[in-house]
């Protein structure tokens, strides 16, 4: 075959990490695909800027239309991030017949379903492996591993500035305030944590995953999501000695074709593989009806790990392009969406109250309980000579969203109960 001509949006720590990979690597590529890859142009904000790459200055442009309007140009990889502009520009270059490789999450989880169906239309492929979970390969996993079976659960660490910030507050006693400064300083956190600490990029990630997963369009606004933001070292240190680490999980459940996404902070047994993953690092936990449990665990961001996926999903392209099924292997969701309501979403709860320190409190907080149907595994009450009030911990056994938003509706007019200070799922 000729030279399969690659168009690239962006070059920034990615898009570098893309070149790097198919200029160093063109004879393991030529095997794999049958064909050399060229890069023949590259879209960047300012020519004149240094790079730590170099690059044929020929092939530096800043005008988007010399890539996808370039009738040359096989294939588009999209790696400059950005929403409503790079919607406009991927379907262009869909309409130009170019196929798409992208990394770009919060376009994938808001727009995908627009985008597949242009790409259907074009006969085109688009790929999107770097969209979740940096070099891990977990929608690979989905599409193609997982083809034979039914996903009935899928639960991640899919965010590693979240991950490190807990596993800092975890193992060092650090509050969160001062880790994510620390975080910060290093490159993890954005100067704007939001997306990352209010759980929106883990959500965007598991809107992509459940979508694949069930065969059902589900959106961003389906995905509740709770971030790490109010999460205390004195929670962690609870949990801990109860035998759990805080983990912010992306959590999808499917039971009889129906579903529940969310991310929250999640108490997870210390026994469980998820409990272990630390730092930067993410981990996709994968459960279906025939293999059973599964874990996918790597690195989730970065230059090369990221562009890793980019060149996967690139030379997956070019095999397609080799053999003729281009645009083939679209799969767009093919099953209603139904999603669970409150009281068929069901989990185990972890509750720290601060209560008045005298007899017959503990009655009237398990009556409660007892109204509303929640067993509890267990209670404990702990000592602290910091606070005044009592500190009783619970642990209920799996009970329904719809009885424990009465159960915590019910305690906050109760006089006895100072604060509902932390309320937690918890997995494993």
């Amino acid at each position: 075959m000729k030279p399969i001509k690659v168009g690239l949006l962006g070059l920034g720590t990615v898009g570098t990490g893309v070149v790097r990979i198919i200029e160093g690597h063109q004879e393991d590529l030529h095997r794999q695909t049958g064909s050399a890859i060229e890069i023949a142009k590259i879209l960047v904000q300012d020519k004149s800027k240094l790079r730590n790459i170099s690059v044929d200055a020929d092939k530096l442009t800043e005008n988007v239309w010399d890539v996808i309007s370039d009738s040359e140009i096989d294939v588009v990889v999209e790696v400059m991030g950005g929403v409503s502009a790079t919607k406009d520009h991927i379907l262009t270059a869909l309409g130009n017949g170019k196929h798409i490789v992208t990394a770009n999450k919060d376009l994938m989880a808001m727009h995908g379903a627009e985008i597949l169906a242009k790409a259907a239309e074009h006969g085109c492929d688009v790929f999107y492996e770097a969209s979740v979970a940096g070099g891990i390969p977990i929608i690979r996993a989905l599409v193609e591993g997982f083809s034979s079976d039914r996903i009935t659960k899928i639960m991640g660490i899919v965010n590693g500035t979240t991950n490190y910030i807990l596993t800092k507050m975890s193992q060092e006693g650090a509050a969160y305030a001062d880790v994510l400064k620390e975080a910060q300083a290093l490159g993890y956190a954005e100067a704007d944590p939001t997306s990352d600490v209010e759980g929106l990029d883990a959500a965007r990630k598991m809107t992509i995953l459940s979508t694949l997963g069930f065969h059902a369009n589900v959106s961003l606004s389906d995905v509740e999501a709770k971030g790490i933001s109010k999460v205390t070292k004195e929670d962690i240190q609870y949990g801990k000695k109860l035998g759990y680490e805080v983990k912010l999980l992306g959590i999808a459940e499917n039971h009889d074709g129906h579903i529940s996404v969310s991310v929250q902070p999640t108490m997870v047994k210390s026994s469980h593989p998820l409990a272990s993953v630390n730092g930067v690092f993410n981990a996709v936990y994968v459960t279906g009806e025939a293999v059973g449990e599964t874990m996918f665990y790597g690195a989730g961001a970065g230059e090369l790990p990221t562009a890793t996926s980019v060149v996967a999903d690139l030379v997956a392209v070019v095999q397609n392009l080799k053999l003729g099924v281009s645009g083939r292997r679209v799969l767009a969701p093919y099953k209603e969406k139904k999603l669970k309501t409150d009281e068929q979403i069901a989990c185990k709860n972890f509750i720290l109250l601060h209560v008045e320190d005298k007899a017959g409190v503990l009655a009237q907080i398990t009556q409660i309980f007892a109204e509303h149907e929640v067993s509890l595994e267990s209670v404990f009450q702990h000592p602290n000579k910091h606070n005044p009030k009592a500190e009783i911990i619970i642990i209920t056994h799996d009970a329904n969203q719809a009885s424990m938003k009465n159960v915590l509706k019910q305690f906050e007019s109760m006089d006895v109960i100072h604060a509902i200070k932390s309320v937690y799922r918890v997995e494993g």
